[in-house]
């Protein structure tokens, strides 16, 4: 099966989900950016439960971009400020220094595209599970597509769809329960080298 999706900050859990039900992966890049999507978002469970991890971008409604065109925004220390809510997070995570050192680095170099980024955030994180993601790129955009499952839109944050998986232990659980699909990085932390085995056991019905 060959599946068609955005390529996310962090992506979630169903993103991984798919990577792992899938035996090719396509991802968009050929579209065009819309805001308030995973394209530069990703969740995490905080102290006070889901947190909203952002890349802040140059963009305007005004002037339509193509996503694989949009820069990111280095007026802030979004970087350090991402990280430490990760650390404030995680901390006390089964396997959070287990990965540390592996991603710490991707909050410290200073970005320029937001795509390249996501790749690049991506490929950390398939290098940290050992997974052999076989992907290539769209080489121009179709609204409609035949022969492969559309999964699109699992970029979406406002219509997203609830995609329920098993539970597994969260450090906050005890405070706000079970979170679902966050982002990948929710996953890494708690499961650690068993994160693979979780993802290839669940199943997404969209």
């Amino acid at each position: 099966m060959t599946v068609l999706l955005h390529p996310t900050f962090f992506p979630s859990i169903a993103t991984f989900v798919a990577f792992c039900n899938a035996g090719n992966v396509i991802f968009e890049v050929e579209d065009n950016y819309q805001k308030q999507t995973y394209r530069n978002r990703s969740h995490i469970y905080g102290a006070n439960g889901k947190l909203a991890l952002n890349v802040p971008v140059n963009y305007t409604q005004k002037n339509r971009q193509k996503y694989k065109d949009v820069k990111i925004s280095n007026d802030t220390n979004w970087q350090s400020i991402n990280w430490k809510s990760i650390e404030s997070a995680y901390r006390t995570s089964p396997y959070f220094e287990y990965y540390e050192d592996e991603l710490k680095p991707l909050f410290r170099s200073e970005e320029e595209n937001l795509l390249r980024y996501n790749f690049k955030c991506l490929d950390s994180i398939l290098e940290c599970l050992q997974l052999d993601l076989n992907y290539t790129k769209t080489k121009l955009f179709e609204v409609n597509t035949k022969g492969i499952l559309d999964l699109r839109s699992l970029v979406n944050v406002r219509k997203e769809k609830e995609i329920l998986f098993n539970p597994y232990i969260q450090v906050f659980a005890s405070k706000h329960g079970f979170l679902n699909n966050l982002g990948i990085l929710d996953l890494l932390f708690n499961e650690g080298p068993n994160t693979l085995n979780y993802l290839e056991s669940q199943k997404i019905h969209v």
